[in-house]
């Protein structure tokens, strides 16, 4: 038998039910903000932030909750 799937965080602003949803934002130079992607693991979401950073894009990156 193969391994077992590993089971999602939970969210606990949502009571502890679901799969926890963390979404990479960007912020422009005018204060428009954009949903850039959607991550089930908040260090995924942070990677990605750090990796545009170090891109060197000029925009605000940040990690909220769904």
């Amino acid at each position: 038998m193969g391994r077992p799937e590993p089971v999602p965080p939970t969210d606990p602003d949502r009571g502890g039910a679901g799969p926890a949803r963390f979404v990479l934002m960007r912020q422009d130079d005018n204060g428009n903000r954009y949903l850039v992607s959607r991550h089930a693991v908040r260090a995924e979401a942070e990677a990605e932030a750090a990796m545009y950073e170090a891109r060197g894009h000029k925009q605000l990156y940040w990690v909220e909750t769904d």
